[in-house]
């Protein structure tokens, strides 16, 4: 579990930076706000390739959290999701440096 990753999830959260959900995360992605989507791991195969082709398109980086479930990330956020989209570039790059310091980073 990496703590740290966590809490830059949290703080994104309470300074109203992410959008939560498939239909938001993919919205944001489309108009292009987004910056970072992070999937959890237990999220199903079909919204995982939805997730990839809209982000492969407008060339937003995808993370799929490796042993970070769906109540994981809700707890960290304080709302129940499983697909967050990041959309501020300072969160998005301390997450995805936090992540891969962790050892446990999945993108793609």
């Amino acid at each position: 579990m990496n703590d740290k990753t966590l809490t830059l999830m949290g703080f994104a959260a309470k300074a109203g930076r992410l959008c939560y959900g498939m239909n938001a995360a993919v919205g944001a992605v489309i108009s292009h706000k987004a910056r970072l989507v992070l999937c959890a791991c237990d999220v199903s195969e079909k919204s995982r390739k939805e997730l990839s082709f809209h982000c492969n398109k407008n060339s937003v980086k995808l993370l799929i959290f490796d042993g970070f479930d769906m109540k994981t990330v809700s707890d960290a956020v304080g709302r129940k999701c499983g697909i967050i989209s990041v959309n501020d570039s300072g969160f998005a790059d301390a997450l995805l440096k936090a992540y891969k310091e962790g050892g446990n980073a999945d993108d793609e």
